[in-house]
């Protein structure tokens, strides 16, 4: 992996965006029209998402999906060598003064992979009078790993595991932190999900995002990235809640979910469809459960 970064993805990130895009067009071409890469998945994740449309509709956001999709790969690897200039040109944050009234406590921040979440990690430190703190969980090509950490770290953000996270959040002197989540993964089965109707279909959502919030009273904020047009992004912020432990169990994960959900149905090209999202099912997660359970017996 050294030597294809070194010699094709490194030298690539240094080009100017069109060309950058004139790639992204290629691999449209290549990988999406002739050799249909992960053609069926997405098709179907459309269509099960939202059964009303017709297959020609489905087919339209389908195209508009694949082309952002390379667009984000050619804008990941552009990340490697951005400079601070550029990403605050291609990347503004608004609403940001929601994260004033709490700037004294961490808060909990959430979303899903919408826009470019790569340019995001980039610029967010730039933009938060909190420390933002991306969980994440190493790759196994350590090189590769050590590379993406310093390319989404490189103005301001942390990157910590999940662990690291709560033992850095119960330090008495730690500045106030702004923990992220992604919450719209398909959970592992080890993990215990919460059940609820997503994109109109029975979805295993995970619950670190409630859990966290309310272990440590955090104020819970929504953020969204749109796509303004080519290249260039904007996040958006708005409060689920800043009382975590007076709201019912779930409520959280419901409010947050469905704050994705609308902002998906809003502009459903820019959603990652390609991840197997519900490749797990309830009856999977039972079974995994029982069996578990079978076994400490």
């Amino acid at each position: 992996m050294k030597i294809l970064y070194y010699t094709l993805l490194l030298p690539i990130s240094f080009l100017p965006f069109w060309a950058l895009y004139l790639i992204s067009d290629f691999m449209y071409l290549l990988l999406y029209k002739v050799a249909g890469y992960r053609k069926k998945v997405v098709n179907t994740n459309i269509s099960n998402s939202f059964p009303s449309l017709s297959k020609k509709e489905v087919l339209n956001i389908e195209k508009e999906f694949f082309r952002h999709f390379f667009d984000i790969i050619v804008e990941a690897i552009k990340a490697f060598s951005i400079s601070k200039a550029q990403v605050e040109k291609r990347f503004v944050h608004y609403n940001t003064e929601i994260f004033e009234k709490y700037k004294g406590q961490h808060i909990t921040l959430v979303g899903g992979h919408n826009g470019n979440w790569e340019l995001y990690a980039v610029s967010i430190g730039m933009h938060m009078i909190h420390k933002p703190v991306a969980l994440y969980t190493p790759l196994s090509n350590k090189f590769i790993n050590e590379k993406i950490l310093k390319s989404r770290s490189k103005y301001g953000l942390m990157m910590r595991a999940y662990k690291k996270v709560k033992a850095l959040i119960q330090q008495t002197d730690t500045e106030p932190l702004a923990v992220i989540f992604g919450s719209d993964q398909c959970p592992k089965l080890t993990q215990k999900p919460y059940f609820m109707e997503f994109l109109n279909q029975e979805t295993a959502v995970q619950f670190g995002t409630e859990k966290f919030a309310c272990d440590y009273n955090t104020p819970v904020i929504y953020g969204v990235i749109k796509k303004l047009k080519r290249g260039h992004y904007a996040a958006d912020y708005r409060l689920v809640t800043d009382a975590p432990r007076d709201l019912p169990f779930g409520e959280i994960t419901e409010k947050h979910t469905r704050m994705l959900e609308e902002d998906i149905n809003k502009a459903p090209a820019y959603w990652l469809w390609t991840h197997k999202r519900w490749k797990r099912t309830k009856k999977d997660f039972e079974a995994y459960a029982a069996k578990q359970e079978k076994e400490v017996m």
